[in-house]
């Protein structure tokens, strides 16, 4: 039965999407940047706008970042240079590349099936859970799935698309390789070429691809878009090759818990946890896909069949499943890995679940569930700003404590000083001015100067400081864990 939608039908879906991405876009600056992700790479990318140092990310000033590449970093810096230095800006980048991802999505569902199977296939990517958070959080996944969309949907059109997109698809195919390789690394070759080859192997297609794919000159494009960064970051700073690739494409996931980490903790999770993050990563869709595969396997052994013989659901499903499959085995994983194959379940779900014929006088019923899901994520959301506002600032980012801080001084030489631990949004929110010191001892000489400092130390930490330096300094307010305290005037 051919996909069509009634004018009111494709109304309402339009204008629901409409609202999810509006709320999305008018909450980006709503909220303090969260500790320690987001603050890590917003602060990595303010610093590289301050320094002006486009090619080696830092991760404190002079020590450089060689955990990830520097797409994201270079967006958000860009931003940041356009907008001014604030979470808007720092988080601009990811809305701009989960709306790639979209609009790959609606391309994807508009060659293969036209405009309504296109919007359907919209709603549900807009609504699932992952994307939506994505699309406001300062991370490099996003970009890496943006680089994966962009290949996955160059291999399809290069392969099935209509005459008059082959050829650039193709090239587009290899572009995303490099988007994927500025992103994140070698992961985004693996994530595309798992279910790329599998798919060519199950249906066959190996003479097409080979031969409707520019192998030759569109290697020659990634490797013109990748190769000159990585060998001048490694130039810049000798050892980032052997950290970036072993550790970071190896150890990190071979190894639970893994020490190597110079930039905080691995993510020491039991093998197979990338299905339990899946479920709760394509909410609320994944219950509705988990449906419907046990009642095709007990009823509808047709849908089945074709879920895995049908060339376009086999592509997709592969490719919905490919970061769940490569990071089975892993321990070190987070929910975020499995954002890559999204775009995908959109489009299979959008394939699978299509609404029945009804009468065109009234929306259909899962039009209506379509709708309200875009509508309730909006709510829920905001709701959920407004619940966590109150903590947001001062227990989960510095934001709040840094803003004291900088309302109270009397001039700019009042330093703000950390004792033993500062987190991360410290450092966005004082533009890399708060100090640093490791113990009480290191704190005196700071507190025997003319200034009146600030002193930031949790609780634990300022029950050991002598009581001489504790009368000294004079509480200034809470701040989850840590305590804001001015230095009285000498």
């Amino acid at each position: 039965m051919t996909f069509a939608l009634t004018p009111l039908e494709r109304r309402g879906l339009g204008i629901a999407i409409a609202v999810v991405v509006a709320v999305r876009l008018a909450t980006l600056g709503a909220y303090p940047l969260m500790d320690s992700t987001e603050s890590r790479y917003a602060e990595i990318a303010r610093k590289m706008l301050e320094t002006g140092d486009w090619l080696v990310l830092q991760f404190a000033y002079g020590v450089p970042f060689w955990g990830k590449p520097p797409l994201s970093t270079w967006l958000s810096a860009a931003s940041m240079a356009a907008l001014g230095v604030n979470e808007f800006a720092a988080r601009l980048p990811s809305l701009l590349l989960m709306l790639g991802c979209g609009a790959l999505v609606f391309l994807l569902a508009r060659v293969r099936a036209g405009r309504d199977a296109a919007l359907w296939a919209s709603m549900f990517f807009a609504t699932t859970v992952l994307v939506f958070v994505a699309a406001g959080a300062v991370m490099t996944d996003a970009a890496l799935a943006l680089g994966t969309t962009v290949a996955m949907t160059g291999f399809w059109l290069a392969l099935d698309g209509p005459p008059s997109l082959r050829r650039a698809a193709g090239y587009a195919f290899f572009a995303g390789l490099a988007i994927g390789m500025l992103a994140k690394g070698p992961v985004a070759l693996v994530l595309t070429f798992l279910p790329i080859g599998a798919w060519t192997l199950w249906t066959r297609s190996w003479r097409a691809a080979w031969t409707q794919v520019p192998w030759l000159a569109g290697t020659a494009l990634a490797a013109a878009l990748v190769v000159p960064w990585y060998w001048a970051a490694e130039r810049a700073s000798p050892g980032f090759l052997d950290y970036f690739l072993i550790g970071e494409h190896w150890k990190r996931f071979v190894e639970p818990g893994w020490k190597g980490d110079l930039y905080g903790a691995a993510h020491a999770r039991p093998r197979g946890m990338i299905w339990l993050f899946w479920i709760a990563a394509a909410l609320p869709w994944s219950p509705l896909a988990i449906g419907w595969l046990a009642r095709a396997a007990l009823l509808r052994r047709d849908a089945l069949r074709t879920l895995v013989v049908d060339r376009w659901q086999s592509y997709l499903l592969l490719w919905t499943l490919a970061p769940m499959l490569f990071f089975t085995v892993s321990g070190n994983v987070l929910a975020t890995y499995v954002l890559p194959g999204l775009p995908a379940f959109a489009l299979l779900l959008a394939a699978i679940c299509r609404p029945a014929a009804a009468d065109s006088r009234a929306l259909r019923p899962m039009v209506v569930g379509g709708i309200a899901a875009c509508i309730g994520l909006a709510v829920v959301f905001v709701g959920a700003i407004l619940a966590v506002q109150p903590r947001s600032g001062t227990e989960l980012s510095h934001q709040a404590l840094v803003r004291t801080y900088e309302a109270q001084r009397a001039h700019a030489g009042e330093r703000l000083i950390y004792v033993a631990q500062a987190p991360i949004s410290a450092d966005f929110y004082s533009r890399g001015k708060a100090l640093r010191v490791p113990n009480a001892a290191a704190l005196l000489p700071y507190l025997a100067d003319a200034n009146a400092d600030f002193v930031v130390i949790r609780q634990r930490d300022l029950d050991s400081l002598p009581a001489g330096v504790r009368a000294r300094l004079a509480p200034l307010g809470n701040f989850g864990e840590y305590r804001l305290l001015r230095e009285a005037p000498g």
